[in-house]
């Protein structure tokens, strides 16, 4: 018989004495107090009633929960619903959490009412049951709304090249199978040409720059197809399209970064000891800035840098260590344990942007000669490479993490040989003769000259 582990759980008892639950709906929320009863010690109180989603109605709102000394207000995340709620209540000077419908979830069987709803929501918030959601400040939400505006935008415009290779295939034009891709300035040249009127494959073919020049003879193949003037009308508009998203795009890169350099907590340090939004961009800066210390990893530009900074914030005291950092972001399985059994648990799904960005960065870092690069070789190999991207990205916020919990820190590449320098040699090739002479054959080794 095993010896009792004893657990503190304190934050399970009444850790608030005065709450307040919203249960938001779209045009309003139905609000549950829980106070302690006037006239009977040791009793609680509940009071719900219903207020419109208004700036006008929240103002009065939060004002009586103030006066009324409620400690903490509870929010479902429900679409986005709860914003209005969150940001007009905090501004009341009331301290406001957000949790997940799956936290709140009421017991089955019960019967299922808003007003149910939000009286369920009050008794959790007391007991300290809840959990409470990540809400950036205001600085990071205007830069939130800039870079998935911007991921938007860039996946339209991928879209729309997508578009236009099935129009090239309609019109039976090969050219995408000879180039790496048609946003390459050849291929743009080529179908620009052909817009234009140009139908002779040589001509077209003679467009090629740099080493597409030597698949001349492959072009002029592939460029011999049916392009009429209809398909030309066609890839006009999506090329218009696609410049207009251009523009769209590099406007909303350049605004994210004039909101990145003016955070504070993202600002560097130059040789001289001066600071500010311009500093520490350069080589031998004392204390790059967060944009360039986070571009320095492999796989990451400064546009993602942004991206990344913009669903996590700069200030990682939210996240204890790297570890809550990963779960929150979803990039890892939850603990699945029942009596001798441990499973691989479903993961959850997390921020699916921050996920986002650092997929994109993982690829990216695989194609790099660098400890990440080998790192996703590695476990390609044995596990696949959808396994192998998830612990890149893994890897990568890890590095994050540690980065803006530190100023100071600078990234260092652990060097693609990294592994191998490790490797207990003498033991790998014990390995490899005993399992030769399991097949029954005998093995001499020599040190290679």
């Amino acid at each position: 018989m095993s010896r009792p582990q004893v657990i503190d759980d304190a934050e399970h008892e009444r850790v608030h004495e005065r709450v307040a639950a919203i249960d938001v709906a779209k045009d309003s929320g139905v609000v549950c107090t829980r106070t302690p009863h006037p006239s009977r010690p040791g009793s609680r109180r509940a009071a719900v009633w219903t207020v419109k989603a208004r700036m006008n109605a929240i103002r009065v709102l939060g004002r009586q929960l103030r006066k009324d000394g409620i400690e903490i207000v509870t929010l479902e995340s429900t679409s986005d619903y709860w914003r209005i709620w969150f940001f007009v209540l905090e501004g009341c000077g009331l301290a406001v959490q957000l949790v997940q419908a799956s936290q709140a979830k009421n017991l089955p069987g019960r019967p299922k009412t808003d007003k149910l709803d939000a009286m369920w929501l009050a008794r959790l918030t007391e007991m300290g049951l809840l959990r409470a959601g990540f809400v950036p400040p205001k600085a990071i939400r205007d830069l939130r709304d800039y870079t998935r505006a911007r991921a938007r935008l860039v996946r339209e415009r991928t879209r729309c090249w997508q578009r236009m290779e099935k129009l090239l295939e309609g019109a039976l034009v090969k050219v995408s199978a000879v180039a790496s891709k048609l946003t390459t300035v050849s291929a743009q040249d080529m179908i620009k040409a052909m817009i234009a009127g140009e139908r002779d494959p040589r001509t077209l073919a003679a467009l090629a720059r740099g080493k597409m020049k030597a698949k001349h003879d492959d072009l002029v193949e592939a460029l011999d197809g049916m392009f009429d003037d209809h398909h030309g009308e066609l890839a006009r508009l999506l090329l218009d399209q696609i410049a207009s998203l251009d523009a769209m795009i590099a406007q909303l890169s350049a605004r994210a970064a004039e909101l990145t350099a003016a955070m504070p907590a993202a600002w560097g340090v130059d040789p001289d000891g001066t600071t500010g939004p311009g500093a520490g961009t350069g080589p031998d800066a004392p204390l790059l800035n967060a944009v360039a210390r986070l571009a320095e990893i492999p796989g990451i530009s400064p546009d993602t840098a942004r991206s990344i900074i913009a669903e996590t914030g700069l200030d990682m005291s939210r996240f204890p260590t790297a570890g809550h950092l990963v779960s929150w972001a979803g990039l890892c399985p939850s603990a699945r344990q029942s009596g001798t059994r441990t499973r691989a648990g479903k993961k959850g799904q997390g921020d699916t942007w921050l996920r986002g960005s650092l997929g994109q960065a993982a690829i990216g870092a695989a194609r790099t000669a660098t400890f990440l690069g080998e790192r996703y070789a590695r476990i390609a190999r044995r596990r696949g490479k959808a396994k192998a991207q998830v612990a890149v990205a893994r890897s990568i916020l890890v590095i994050i993490w540690h980065l803006l919990s530190n100023p100071e820190a600078r990234f260092t590449d652990l060097g693609y040989d990294y592994y191998q320098a490790r490797t207990d040699t003498s033991r790998k090739l014990r390995n490899h003769i005993r399992q030769i002479q399991a097949l029954g054959f005998d093995v001499t080794i020599t040190q290679a000259a």
